[in-house]
Formats: structure tokens, C-alpha cells, sequence
């Protein structure tokens, strides 16, 4: 994830959080959000030039407004995405982030893959990560899609101990997949009829008129 000193940033209004409009792999900031039935802030990132010649080659002209088949080219597309989810209030465990993230990934999967479920694909970009750890507000996961459809999963974790801070995770990599539908149906997540967060969709979605 790198250090976001000196580094402008972009802070989503209804919690405060910030978020570097650069990450240290030069994916830029597209979109910022709350996810919905949670407590994580998130912001969207992309390599926006190679997203800028897959729009280009795969739509042509610029529509009027976000369409869904552009949504779609994000998904199905090979090209580096990255998913920065920050905690915003309070302690929440590994556990209860983890059940609400595959519910969601879960769903998204079976959407993709003609009805059919596949827990043991769902399970594999969080589930190596311990139940038991707690993630007090700053801490945060970032789920980064790489060419040839490899998605890695990554952490930092703030402990509070006392309304202390008693431990600072450096970045630990938690899962590295390769797998092209869990790397679709991840974003999908995102981009697809029912997104996560509808406002960082669309956000993301008027990010890529400008590409044109």
C-alpha cells in the first residue's frame, strides 16, 4: 500500500475518511464510497491508462451517461483494479467483516457462473485471515486485480487495547489468487445491477466518460 505522505488526497463526505488519489503502483483514484450494511469507507483505483484504451477499443465514442455495458468492460477486462476498504467506526472483528465480504462475493460468483455456487472459491480471498483479529477505525484491506486475473488481498490492522493503540500491522498479505471468475465476479460486486455501494458505481462510472 505504501505511504500516503505528501500525497493529495480525497475524502469521502459522510465519513470522513481519506483517501490518497495515487497508490504507490500509480493506480489513480477513481471513485469514493460507503459500503452498505457495513462500516467501510472505500475508494476504487485503477490503471487508468490502460482502462482509457480498453474503453476506446471495446466502446468506441463516449455516451451521453455510464451504460452498462461499459460496467461490464471493467469486469470482464484484464486490467489492474484496486478495492481500499477502511474501517470508519468502532472495532469490528476479522469475522464479521469476512461474512459480510463473502456473503457479497458469494452472490456475485453465482451471478456469474450460470446459478451455480462455489464456497470454496468465495472463501479464498479473506479466508486466510484469523477470525479473532479486531480492526479498530483506520484499519485497512486492500484487494488489488493484477493482469492475467490475479487478485491479492492485503491488510493492516490497528489494534486498540484500552481505547489505546497498543499494535500497528505492517501490510500482510493475506490471499493470492489466480483465477479470472473470482477476479470478475469480485468487481462485479461493485459494477454489476446490484452494486455494494450504488454512489462509488456511479462515481466510478462518470470517472470513465472523462477517460474518453
Amino acid at each position: 500500500m505504501g505511504s500516503v505522505e505528501n500525497i493529495a488526497v480525497e475524502v469521502e463526505p459522510k465519513t470522513g475518511v481519506s483517501f490518497p488519489v495515487k497508490l504507490a503502483d500509480g493506480k489513480q483514484l477513481n471513485s469514493v464510497g460507503l459500503r452498505k450494511k457495513s462500516l467501510l469507507g472505500v475508494g476504487l483505483y485503477a490503471d487508468n491508462e490502460k482502462l482509457k484504451e480498453l474503453m476506446r477499443t471495446k466502446i468506441g465514442k463516449a455516451p451521453a451517461k455510464p451504460t452498462k455495458e461499459m460496467y461490464q468492460v471493467v469486469v470482464d477486462g484484464d486490467v489492474g483494479l484496486t478495492l481500499r476498504m477502511v474501517i470508519v467506526y468502532g472495532s469490528l472483528t476479522m469475522n464479521m467483516v469476512k461474512k459480510n465480504h463473502e456473503d457479497c462475493l458469494g452472490t456475485s460468483i453465482k451471478k456469474l457462473n450460470g446459478g451455480r455456487k462455489d464456497d470454496e472459491l468465495t472463501n479464498k480471498v479473506m479466508g486466510g485471515a484469523s477470525d479473532a483479529i479486531k480492526l479498530s477505525a483506520g484499519s485497512v484491506i486492500e484487494v488489488t486485480k493484477s493482469p492475467g486475473y490475479v487478485l491479492q488481498t492485503k491488510g493492516k490492522a490497528i489494534v486498540m487495547h484500552y481505547l489505546v493503540v497498543v499494535f500497528h500491522m505492517k501490510d500482510e498479505v493475506v490471499s493470492t489468487v489466480e483465477n479470472e471468475l473470482l477476479s470478475r465476479a469480485y468487481f462485479h460486486m461493485y459494477f454489476g445491477d446490484d452494486p455494494v455501494d450504488k454512489e462509488a458505481k456511479e462515481n466510478f462510472g462518470m470517472s470513465l466518460l472523462s477517460l474518453f
